[in-house]
């Protein structure tokens, strides 16, 4: 590999450029929300900004894209009906001042919703995120909390480990259940009126 040096070429070895790349990176605790875009601008791996950190997922399994896809089309075609609008990951969600999500789906009642930009969402009226088994507290804690503090009204927690679903409704500052669903259960929404999914289709979507 070569690159140029006023006008001279000079060659690099992969590791000496490897190298040059770890040096160019912002240390943890120093990325700006600027420079995370630029950086996620660039790149196909799925990556949050929390509090001046980054932290970069796991690459998604079968099992947690079929879910996601079996999900996906059920939110979209139930909301697509009344104007809404349902993307998947890798989509930005602001949650925060410094501070990026990407669920693995995003909904917005109205497709005609302001928060929804090109480059990110600047809010949601639903997010759902299927557990990873690397860091389970991820979605069960952390993104709980700042979900709540971003008043995202209704959070759906789909755990393949178990095969249950958890969908919270925001009440204040803080999410409480609406319900808890397993095999042979029905999950329904508290903000979409009507839409429901059997708990069997969904994790059976997973084989």
């Amino acid at each position: 590999m070569a690159v140029g040096t006023h006008g001279a070429t000079a060659r690099v070895t992969r590791q000496q450029l490897d190298r040059l790349c770890l040096e160019v990176l912002l240390r943890q605790g120093r990325w700006a929300e600027d420079t995370y875009l630029w950086f996620t601008d660039r790149t196909k791996r799925l990556i949050e900004l929390t509090d001046g950190n980054i932290e970069v997922l796991p690459v998604p399994t079968d099992e947690h894209q079929s879910l996601v896809a079996f999900l996906y089309e059920a939110f979209s075609a139930f909301v697509r009906e009344w104007g809404g609008k349902a993307l998947f990951a890798p989509l930005r969600l602001r949650v925060g001042e410094g501070k990026f999500r990407e669920p693995d789906l995003l909904v917005v009642s109205d497709a005609g919703d302001p928060r929804r930009r090109s480059r990110f969402w600047l809010g949601a009226d639903l997010v759902v995120e299927v557990v990873s088994p690397d860091q389970p507290e991820r979605d069960l804690v952390e993104k709980r909390a700042e979900y709540a503090e971003a008043g995202i009204p209704e959070y759906w927690i789909v755990d393949p480990r178990f095969e249950v679903t958890t969908v919270l409704k925001l009440e204040g500052a803080a999410y409480v259940d609406h319900g808890v669903f397993t095999r042979g259960m029905r999950a329904d929404s508290v903000l979409l009126k009507g839409f429901s999914i059997d708990m069997d289709a969904v994790f059976d979507a997973a084989d």
